[in-house]
């Protein structure tokens, strides 16, 4: 149901505000360079810092913004299942496509636990759901063989895997036929030889076309031609994921292209000076920069 190239949205600030102007060009830029689908309020866009009111807000200007055009897939979960639900009925109440749901943080709960809150929320509201796979993040994640139950949900469609590992998308593929996206810029042709279909990428963000153009041969099984596009983005999406955590890195990209502010909400800070020189030279090296 989703495949292809999507973008994990950053949400941009000004003043400690939402930029909600920029937002706007933001949301233009990605759907005049083609992108297949919009994930706002995800990680990418600092979800952990929005206050409900806002991450309403962002979900909302995005439908809008996307007029339909493409999925808007928003991020919805929390480490609570009913602020999961109230977040999931709001985003289908303003026309979001889906949502990318992603494992309680902090909490740490059983299998069983992660089953149950997955369930909750696909049968309270009625609206296709991304699971969102990242133990890094939460402290603890689900097990190929919890991901094959929640398959045989109709609502569950696809995850977001994001756990690094080849073996466990090895595992889910061999277990059932759910969609699997990277949730890694740099695994996205590798998930694809064990049948990803796709990816929720930062550095679409900047180059969104690229990343498209690697996810539509992906597509079409031609994977050595999507090698070419690998090889060319894995340098600049090294640097989004180890310069510093995301989206530090992704948002000084933004900024040094004059597409958005660098700024983030504490605890995330800016990309240190030092760290900025590596950056700016990756993108000159792959041409977003005189």
């Amino acid at each position: 149901m989703f495949t292809g190239a999507m973008v994990a949205l950053v949400t941009p600030f000004q003043e400690g505000q939402i930029d909600f102007e920029t937002l706007d060009e933001l949301i233009e830029f990605q759907l005049e360079h083609g992108i297949d689908a919009i994930v706002p309020v995800g990680t990418t866009g600092e979800s952990p810092t929005l206050s409900h009111e806002e991450h309403k807000q962002v979900m909302e200007r995005v439908v809008k913004g996307a007029g339909g055009s493409v999925p808007v897939i928003p991020g919805a979960g929390s480490n609570s299942t009913a602020e999961a639900i109230e977040l999931t009925a709001y985003a289908k109440k303003v026309g979001a496509d889906a949502t990318l749901q992603v494992c309680p943080y902090y909490n740490k709960p059983t299998q069983e636990g992660f089953y149950q809150h997955f369930k909750a929320i696909a049968e309270e509201v009625d609206l296709p759901i991304v699971l969102y796979n990242i133990p890094g993040r939460c402290g603890a994640g689900m097990t190929p063989e919890t991901i094959a139950r929640l398959s045989e949900l109709e609502n569950i469609v696809a995850i977001k895997e994001a756990t690094g590992s080849l073996d466990q998308a090895s595992e889910i593929a061999m277990r059932c036929d759910i969609t699997i996206l990277s949730g890694d810029d740099s695994l996205t042709l590798p998930l694809a030889s064990i049948g990803g279909k796709g990816v929720i990428s930062v550095v679409a963000n900047v180059v969104p076309a690229d990343v498209k153009a690697m996810t539509d041969l992906i597509l079409q099984g031609d994977l050595v031609s999507a090698r070419q596009w690998h090889r060319k983005l894995f340098a600049l999406g090294k640097n989004m994921l180890t310069l510093a955590t995301n989206p530090i890195p992704i948002k000084a990209a933004m900024a040094m292209r004059e597409m958005a502010s660098d700024e983030l909400r504490l605890p995330m800070t800016p990309l240190e000076d030092s760290k900025k020189a590596t950056l700016r030279q990756a993108l000159k090296d792959y041409g977003l920069l005189g």
